[in-house]
C-alpha cells in the first residue's frame, strides 16, 4: 500500500491505499484521482466519479484475529458497494495493522468527496436496526449476568461469583466498547468521527 509519505497528497495528485481482506483472496487496491475513486480486486475494476458517491459509512468492526480494526463502506450510482478496511491478512495467523495509511487515505478521500460538494450521506456507527435490539440484548445480558452474581454471593458461592463476575467484566470491556463506538450518528466530513478512526 502506498499513501505519499504516509500523509494526504496535494491537491489532484494521485493517492493510494491497498488491503487483502482473507489470506487466499486477491488484494483490494484504491485510488484517489482528482475526481474519481478508482478500485481493482483481481480482475474487476471500476472508476467511480465522487459526484457519483451517495453514502458513506464508518464503523468499528473488531474481529477474533484483530480486535482494532475499522471500516469504511462506500455506495454510488451504478457501482458496488466498496469496503476500505483498517487491516490486511499478512499471514495464517495475523492480520496487519494499517493504522496510519488508513487514516490518511480515509481523511483525504472526505476532503476530496467535500471539495466536489455532491449530495453525500455521511453515516457513523451500525446500521440502526442492527444496533438499537443488539444494545438491548446487551444490557439485559448483562443485568442478567449481574443478578447472578447477586445470588451466588448470597447463597456463599464467591467462586461461582468471581467465575461469573470475570465472565461479566469481559462482556462489558468487548462488547461495550463495540456499541460506545458505533452508535448511529451523522457527521461532518471536515471532522471525521474519533470513535470510529484509529488513534493517531
Amino acid at each position: 500500500m502506498s499513501l505519499i509519505n504516509g500523509r494526504p497528497a496535494d491537491a489532484g495528485s494521485t493517492v493510494s491505499y491497498s488491503y487483502r481482506p482473507s489470506l487466499l483472496g486477491a488484494p483490494w487496491e484504491f485510488k484517489l484521482t482528482e475526481t474519481t475513486i478508482d478500485w481493482a480486486v483481481g480482475a474487476r475494476s471500476g472508476r467511480i466519479p465522487f459526484s457519483n458517491i451517495r453514502r458513506l459509512r464508518m464503523s468499528y468492526r473488531p474481529m477474533s484475529m484483530q480486535s482494532y480494526r475499522f471500516v469504511t463502506e462506500l455506495w454510488a450510482e451504478g457501482s458496488p458497494k466498496l469496503q476500505i478496511v483498517s487491516s490486511s491478512w499478512k499471514s495464517l495467523v495475523e492480520q496487519e495493522r494499517l493504522d496510519e495509511t488508513y487514516s490518511a487515505f480515509v481523511r483525504e478521500l472526505h476532503r476530496r468527496i467535500a471539495a466536489v460538494a455532491a449530495p453525500v450521506r455521511f453515516d457513523q456507527g451500525a446500521n440502526p436496526l442492527i444496533y438499537w435490539p443488539g444494545l438491548i440484548a446487551f444490557v439485559a445480558v448483562s443485568l442478567g449476568l449481574a443478578a447472578l452474581i447477586a445470588h451466588a454471593l448470597q447463597a456463599g458461592a464467591a467462586r461461582g461469583a468471581a467465575l461469573v463476575g470475570g465472565f461479566l467484566v469481559l462482556l462489558l470491556w468487548q462488547f461495550g466498547n463495540f456499541f460506545r463506538r458505533n452508535r448511529p450518528r451523522v457527521y461532518h466530513p471536515d471532522r471525521l468521527p474519533a470513535d470510529v478512526m484509529p488513534r493517531r
